[in-house]
């Protein structure tokens, strides 16, 4: 089991400020996680491994400066690494790369970012449809079954739209291996119990 955490503040300053906090995090709970936030630079990625961190998630960098993140994945292993690729489906139904906060759009497909690192080894994508993202509309099923069609090797860890249990479901159906979901969960649209007999199912 793994628990995702988001450094907000390593993702707006690109320092660990919360590595002891994490740490202890990693010590006490018992579970592997999953950290995304700030990761710019081989110190960090040394810093957050170091701190018992199992994989770390990497997101515009990975769109911006391929080259380095692979390098990164041939030095530690891809299987640290988690590719966060955010897109927004055009009206033809293709996902273009959305950076930098979903601010940027890139001219690159989330089809063609995830066949390059395919080729080296990638083993996680983190993939979020960002019109669905915190608009508990559902989850991306169309893209996410394409995912699975184009790169059934890989694990797909889905994010965005999630509503309820019945989204969990549908999104395990597919062959999803996560979801990540936050606001269902705060707007206890989902409880503790439903998360638990649903990892009980698993």
């Amino acid at each position: 089991r793994y628990l995702h955490v988001v450094d907000l503040d390593g993702a707006q300053s690109g320092r660990q400020v919360n590595r002891e906090c994490v740490r202890q995090l990693v010590n006490d709970s018992g579970l592997k996680v999953q950290l995304g936030g700030g990761v710019r630079d081989i110190e960090t990625v040394i810093a957050w491994l170091e701190a018992g961190v199992q994989r770390l998630v990497i997101g515009s960098l990975a769109v911006t400066e391929p080259d380095t993140v692979m390098n990164w994945m041939h030095e530690f292993g891809a299987d640290r690494f988690v590719l966060a690729l955010d897109c927004r489906c055009d009206e033809s139904a293709v996902p273009w790369l959305a950076t930098h906060g979903w601010v940027r759009q890139s001219s690159v497909t989330l089809w063609d970012s995830i066949a390059r690192y395919d080729e080296v080894g990638l083993r996680h994508v983190l993939c979020t449809d960002v019109s669905r993202d915190g608009a508990m509309s559902g989850p991306s099923l169309v893209l996410y079954r394409e995912f699975r069609q184009r790169f059934p090797g890989l694990a797909l860890q889905a994010s965005g739209g999630v509503r309820n249990i019945g989204d969990l479901d549908s999104l395990r159906e597919l062959g999803a291996s996560a979801a990540i979901t936050g606001r269902a969960l705060l707007d206890g649209c989902i409880s503790a119990q439903e998360i638990s007999s649903f990892r009980q199912n698993a």
